[in-house]
């Protein structure tokens, strides 16, 4: 019986996106490496709790381990839920805890695409000080263009050709990772954007701190982690991911403390 339509090609992408021989592959799951290549060439259709095994030891998103049981006539094994159903209530409020308690430092939560789910308070008052492409800021708000493109963000930073090389390549890596070809295209528009041309960007090729001119306020610098669920349970808690950004000196950390302070006054 032959497997659902390009369940085994599509296995063996994985595998070989992993750098992994059938034998590997094979001694890692306890599956034959015999029976790993009948599924990639089609001559055996694979059983569900294999395939999941298989899946889960290749470290396979769960939305596309969903869409390969469902191409090999299985059920899909993760839920997949709106971030507004109230079985994720709790990860809405771990996010809404995490941006609160990092206020008033920048940081945004956002889906596999970049698209903003929410942002801490003070960035979003600052951002909305700021001339941009209106266009930009209609929902769904993507944060990785609104940040580089040349009528939103990329006016004000001060090192743009660093941090849009910086995020390319985490794009790129993102797309070894997922395999998730609705990223290629927002690679290829943020690769097509124009370079500065800044001196300062191009002068070390040692990440520095993001430097963010801010009208008004002056030069702000700036330090990054990115955050995702450890134990998600389903598929779009999976793809969640927070990033964060720390004051990378003591005059942007006053400098935000006091944008902080007038926006709770309401000056």
């Amino acid at each position: 019986m032959s497997s659902g339509p390009g369940v085994g090609e599509r296995l063996r992408e994985w595998r070989e996106r992993r750098r992994l021989t059938q034998l590997d592959l094979a001694l890692d799951t306890g599956v034959s490496a015999r029976h790993i290549s009948f599924v990639e060439t089609g001559r055996s259709r694979p059983g569900r709790e294999m395939l999941l095994r298989v899946l889960g030891e290749l470290d396979v998103p769960f939305r596309e381990q969903n869409q390969l049981l469902l191409a090999a006539g299985h059920a899909p094994a993760f839920p997949e839920r709106s971030l507004a159903d109230p079985e994720l209530a709790p990860v809405r409020e771990a996010i809404d805890q995490i941006l609160t308690s990092h206020d008033p430092y920048p940081a945004v939560a956002v889906d596999r695409h970049w698209n903003l789910i929410d942002a801490s308070p003070t960035l979003i008052a600052l951002v909305a000080q700021l001339d941009l492409d209106p266009s930009l800021l209609v929902p769904p708000v993507n944060v990785l263009r609104t940040g580089l493109h040349p009528s939103g963000m990329a006016p004000f930073l001060v090192n743009l050709d660093q941090w849009r090389a910086h995020f390319l390549d985490r794009l790129d890596r993102q797309l070894v990772t997922t395999g998730d070809l609705g990223l290629i295209e927002l690679r290829d528009e943020i690769a097509a954007y124009p370079a500065a041309g800044d001196e300062r960007s191009a002068t070390s090729e040692v990440l520095g701190p993001l430097k963010v001119r801010a009208p008004g306020i002056g030069e702000l610098s700036f330090f990054g982690m990115f955050a995702t669920f450890d134990t998600p349970f389903e598929v779009t808690a999976s793809e969640l991911a927070v990033e964060l950004m720390f004051p990378a000196d003591r005059a942007t950390t006053e400098a935000l403390q006091k944008v902080a302070e007038q926006l709770v006054s309401g000056r």
